[in-house]
């Protein structure tokens, strides 16, 4: 088992030689980068009509936990500017906005994905672009999911007993329930990328091991890159205005870099299973994965 498991890690240090992952990473974060500011548009109008004072700025202040100072920054000039202006009609434009870059991200995260799995898509077009837009709305979803468990706070479990009755136990696990339900919402998220994205059948649960890599490595890459702009690196002096902007596309990068770093994983673990299938099996007996998806006809 642990042969295997070194063999998985090494072939996919390989792969990711191979597959130029970095580089694909670098093209992803492009996409990412397009269709953050028409999110954020969306949903600071979607959250204004919750009844609950300053949610979406509740929002930005959890992002800021992960990004540089730099690039929040940038980021509150920016939507500033956009939404003291006329609400509705940004609400519109950012709309399609989100809509056309949504699938143009989620199509290209598909492909990269493919070519992590080792896998050639023959999905019509508008299957894809279809698939993209779901992809889209439930990671979408999830995100939200994770985000709100974490802007309630750890004191929530305090507030929800004294009100609801519930047991001080709940209260008391609260703050370590409260990030481990963040996580795991990060988990399913990544996981249902795995399972639906690429034109394979992997079973649900053989995408776990990766989805745990990517939001492993995920958080501390951000954490590293969040030392490294607030106590060594200053875009600011170096690129002025643009300096935020460039540290975001640099997150974005290494977010794209692990979530592909988990495909590789997933990848090369399977292929070592279906080795060990395939030398249990009779020699009539072929490989059970990777094979072409149903959905690709």
């Amino acid at each position: 088992m642990l042969t295997g498991l070194r063999g998985a890690i090494g072939n996919t240090i390989r792969e990711i030689q191979n597959h130029h992952t970095i580089q694909v990473a670098a093209a992803l974060s492009y996409y990412f980068f397009l269709a953050l500011f028409p999110s954020l548009i969306v949903l600071s109008v979607l959250l204004s009509l919750v009844p609950i004072p300053d949610l979406f700025g509740g929002v930005l202040v959890t992002m800021a936990r992960l990004l540089p100072p730099q690039t929040m920054r940038n980021l509150y000039s920016v939507l500033a500017d956009v939404l003291t202006a006329n609400r509705r009609t940004w609400f519109s434009i950012g709309m399609l906005g989100l809509i056309w870059i949504t699938s143009a991200a989620f199509d290209a995260l598909i492909e990269a994905l493919n070519i992590a799995y080792d896998i050639k898509d023959n999905r019509p077009f508008w299957k894809t672009r279809l698939l993209a837009l779901g992809l889209g709305a439930i990671s979408g979803i999830l995100f939200l999911g994770g985000l709100a468990v974490i802007m309630v706070g750890p004191r929530f479990g305090d507030w929800l007993a004294a009100r609801m009755h519930i047991s001080h136990v709940f209260a008391a696990i609260w703050p370590v329930l409260h990030w481990t339900l963040a996580i795991g919402f990060t988990v399913l998220g990544v996981e249902l990328l795995y399972f639906l994205a690429p034109c394979v059948k992997p079973k649900f649960v053989d995408t776990l091991p990766g989805a745990i890599l990517t939001v492993g490595t995920w958080l501390g890459l951000s954490s590293l890159l969040g030392v490294y702009f607030r106590h060594f690196a200053d875009y600011g002096k170096t690129y002025g205005t643009l300096g935020g902007f460039i540290a975001f596309m640099i997150w974005f990068q290494w977010t794209s870099f692990a979530l592909l770093v988990g495909a590789e994983f997933n990848t090369e673990l399977a292929k070592a299973r279906a080795a060990r299938q395939k030398s249990q099996a009779s020699p009539s007996q072929g490989p059970p994965f990777p094979q072409t998806s149903d959905r690709a006809a």
